[in-house]
């Protein structure tokens, strides 16, 4: 097991590194997060994957500023995070793109708001949208965009405002297995040419592995770190990577380590006898 435990004073020089501190936080009488520790380095891709309910967006709440931990701390650069800031940004499961806006009034609507020189704003929004394959679909409106387009719509709509960090909450899920792959590569075609600092949650292995350089897996709720793996495949990544050696003992740590979850959740199951099949499927997604 690889668990990580920051000391608090830790020195962080480098831009969009985020640690989080023995954080605990309960959710009205439900204890979410018991214990979490992590780190996020500068300029990498680091995913979190685990069981369903088991704190991922929560941890990512509290990275965003959204919500404050009850015990421990959240450090952004060195300094605790108390609010939202642009700084940290967040890419939400569910569109927010505005559908009344094309595709290149929302790209521009966060530096028109903040002031920003639209001349420069127009120019870098011109290279997200070649570099994520959307050019030609500028004036198209995100209704006439497929659910793939709109994806990476939101990931141009946000890098676009240079955030020191970008917190992704399951990016790509509800999408087809081939969009899905798609996705992945335009995705780490972005992440290699802009090396924004990532934290990305994902429910899938395989998806963890390939995408991150390091991938923390979370125990049922409570969630608590039950395993870091960190991914030595070179970037930048390629399909092939995924039958290589490395992507297979990675790969095998996390099965066996959500495995234990697995069996876990199951016992709770078979101890309420209330709990819908639905609910059980759900759980092991």
């Amino acid at each position: 097991m690889g668990e990580i435990y920051p000391k608090e004073n830790t020195k962080i020089q480098k831009k969009g590194e985020m640690v989080l501190i023995d954080v605990h936080k309960d959710i009205e009488t439900k204890k979410v997060l018991d214990g979490v520790s992590l780190e996020v380095a500068s300029g990498s891709l680091t995913c979190i994957c685990g069981p369903t309910g088991c704190g991922k967006t929560t941890i990512m709440s509290i990275m965003a500023g959204y919500q404050m931990p009850d015990k421990g701390k959240c450090l952004f650069n060195g300094a605790p995070v108390t609010k939202p800031s642009i700084e940290r940004l967040v890419v939400f499961q569910e569109s927010g793109l505005f559908p009344w806006k094309t595709l290149w009034e929302n790209t521009l609507f966060g530096p028109r708001h903040q002031g920003k020189d639209l001349k420069q704003a127009a120019e870098k929004a011109k290279e997200l949208i070649t570099l994520s394959g959307l050019q030609g679909f500028e004036n198209k409106y995100p209704g006439h965009l497929s659910g793939g387009m709109q994806r990476r719509a939101e990931l141009i709509r946000a890098l676009i405002n240079e955030p020191k960090i970008l917190l992704l909450d399951a990016p790509f899920r509800g999408l087809d297995a081939m969009t899905r792959g798609m996705m992945q590569e335009h995705f780490m075609k972005v992440f290699d040419e802009t090396k924004t600092t990532m934290f990305l949650i994902t429910d899938q292995l395989e998806e963890a592995i390939y995408l991150g350089d390091t991938v923390y897996l979370l125990s049922a709720l409570p969630g608590r770190i039950k395993e870091k793996i960190t991914v030595n495949l070179s970037r930048p990544r390629n399909v092939k990577q995924q039958s290589s050696e490395e992507f297979g003992r990675c790969l095998s740590i996390a099965y066996k380590s959500m495995e234990e979850e697995a069996k876990k959740i199951y016992k709770l199951l078979m101890s309420k006898k209330e709990i819908s099949i639905d609910k059980a499927k759900e759980l092991f997604k």
